[in-house]
């Protein structure tokens, strides 16, 4: 073909026109593909492609909305929002719970946002957009701490002892194209300081780790009405207070937090972007979701669970047995305190090392029993444990979250108070005070072992003071837990275990004595009896001393012969 000819070029002109048609309708569709249009108010499932951004729209806004969020929610996976098709900073977010507020010009009925991945890969999720009136309070507008000029995101860290929750502070409300109010200006009743926060609280269900609970969770959580209706109101504060919040770490239970801000003045009320936590990662081998359950962890409350059983229904009966596990109890958690916060040595071997020195700290206690026969100071030490297990109770209680307890001082002086009270009733009642003790310590090391396998908040009725003696700024903390229907479950496996095992050892043990003889005790009130009764046989027996070398004589030495004999004539 000759494209020379003048005749040709026309239709060279045209390949290239249809050519550039074609490229132009392709990007077209795939903006198309990746753009998201969203309703105020209702939730929508967003994928987010590999490499690729999804255009996140809203349109025919009504004229009396004066601002937008959007947040948009993932398992465990972050993801940036952003105003911009490329995210800069400043005008972007980046976590695993995001939001963005956008404020509306006069005539605005259009609003989008940008979203993809940090790292390129493919997430999904879901979004809301929520609108707002002039009267509504602008979480976030006070924002002088985070990159974003208006922040409605509640920041979010947690290590194994705490979950800490920041968030910036709020203005009153305002009208299109108006100026926003001056933060820090005046303190009066007509500025942000009039404004009231509230943080609530939402537990997923206790060991479901699912992406489908998560979602349902925050449809149920995500605004003003439903997290009133369905979360838990832990405190209420002004805009003079802290906005840094921090709570008792949960791993493995999934945890919904938000702060709805409040216009007294006007009866209004704005949320801010919900978070959620598990305390644990998906992405870890360190602090992994599904590696909550350790083996060691496993084999170590098991067998304190079978022993707890044990001492539960037959522990006074047994008195040493009983004695070697009390012992064995208090020595392994002063011993784990201590080498926790004096070592850094893997979880393994600390729990390897606390067992070893509870065997130490059970044998002792038995020994000094068996030595001494002080059975007084025993039961006080048994008394001890209960009056720790009972104090610890009264704080896992409402009681805990009163603002005097957060002073350390305060705290370890009213739980030292009700531990040291408990063992005054056993010097009225010591045998009372033991059985007493054996129900109720027993059959919480049954709750603990059940914890081993699944998940039950029980366990931080100890975990919690744990936590309070290994981590100073664990004071300052919410110690706020759910209790539902494994809780439920296993509180009645405890008051059963713990009722049933106190009646049984009270009806065996009535016509027996209080306590079992001392060994020790009755060995040398035996040795006296026998220096003192001539008419005892045993009185002219040689000493043991004196038998022992005696028979190694008897070994050791040849037998002469006696000579001559004569037989014995009958």
């Amino acid at each position: 073909m000759d494209w020379t000819d003048p005749g040709k070029m026309p239709l060279k002109r045209e390949c290239l026109v249809v050519l550039l048609v074609l490229s132009w309708v392709s990007s077209l569709r795939a903006q198309d593909e990746n753009r998201v249009m969203f309703s105020l108010g209702t939730f929508q499932n967003v994928s987010v492609p590999v490499n690729g951004t999804v255009h996140a729209v809203v349109s025919r806004i009504p004229a009396d909305v004066s601002f937008l969020t959007l947040q948009f929610h993932t398992h465990h996976r972050n993801v940036t929002l952003s105003y911009t098709p490329i995210p800069l900073y400043g005008s972007s977010v980046t976590a695993a719970d995001a939001g963005l507020l956008s404020t509306l010009t006069l005539s605005q009925t259009t609003v989008s946002w940008f979203l993809k991945t940090p790292d390129g890969s493919s997430a999904a999720g879901v979004g809301v957009i929520l609108p707002y009136t002039s009267a509504d309070p602008v979480p976030g507008a006070c924002n002088q701490e985070f990159p974003l000029e208006i922040d409605p995101n509640i920041y979010l860290q947690y290590n194994l002892f705490e979950t800490t929750i920041t968030f910036a502070p709020a203005n009153i409300g305002y009208g299109r194209g108006e100026s926003p109010p001056a933060c820090d200006v005046d303190t009066d009743s007509s500025t942000r300081w009039r404004l009231v926060y509230e943080l609530y609280q939402y537990f997923l269900p206790e060991g479901d780790l699912s992406e489908q609970s998560l979602i349902s969770s925050l449809e149920r959580a995500a605004n003003v009405q439903n997290m009133q209706d369905n979360g838990r109101k832990v405190v209420s504060l002004s805009s003079h207070d802290r906005t840094q919040f921090s709570f008792s770490s949960l791993p493995g239970q999934g945890v919904i937090f938000s702060v709805i801000v409040r216009d007294p003045v006007l009866n209004t009320s704005a949320s801010y972007i919900p978070v959620h936590t598990y305390a644990c990662s998906f992405n870890s081998t360190l602090d992994g979701c599904s590696d909550l359950g350790r083996v060691s962890s496993k084999v170590f409350f098991t067998v304190m669970g079978l022993a707890g059983l044990f001492v539960c229904f037959v522990g006074h009966r047994f008195f040493k047995c009983e004695l070697f596990c009390m012992g064995f109890c208090f020595m392994a958690f002063i011993f784990f305190v201590l080498i926790t916060t004096t070592t850094t040595l893997e979880y393994d071997i600390r729990l390897a090392l606390t067992a070893l020195m509870g065997v130490v700290g059970g044998v002792a206690m038995v020994m000094s029993w068996w030595r001494f026969g002080s059975v007084m100071a025993c039961v006080l030490v048994v008394g001890l444990i209960l009056g720790f297990l009972i104090s610890s109770i009264a704080f896992f209680t409402p009681l805990g979250d009163i603002p005097i307890f957060h002073n350390d001082v305060v705290f370890w002086v009213v739980f030292a108070c009700i531990m040291v009270f408990v063992p005054l009733f056993f010097i009225r009642w010591p045998r009372e005070g033991n059985i007493i003790t054996c129900g109720v310590v027993g059959g919480y090391a049954v709750v603990l072992a059940v914890n081993a396998y699944t998940y039950t908040s029980l366990s931080y009725i100890t975990l919690d003071v744990l936590k309070r003696l290994l981590n100073h700024n664990f004071s300052r903390a919410f110690i706020s837990v759910p209790l539902q229907d494994i809780d439920f479950i296993m509180i009645t496996v405890w008051v059963v275990l713990g009722v049933s095992g106190i009646v049984m050892q009270l009806y065996r043990e009535k016509s027996r004595p209080f306590f079992p003889p001392s060994p020790y005790v009755m060995w040398k009130q035996e040795r006296e009896r026998r220096k003192t009764n001539v008419l005892d046989p045993s009185h002219h027996k040689p000493s043991l001393s004196a038998r022992i070398l005696g028979r190694i004589r008897q070994l050791t030495q040849r037998t002469e012969p006696a000579g001559e004999t004569t037989p014995l004539l009958f």
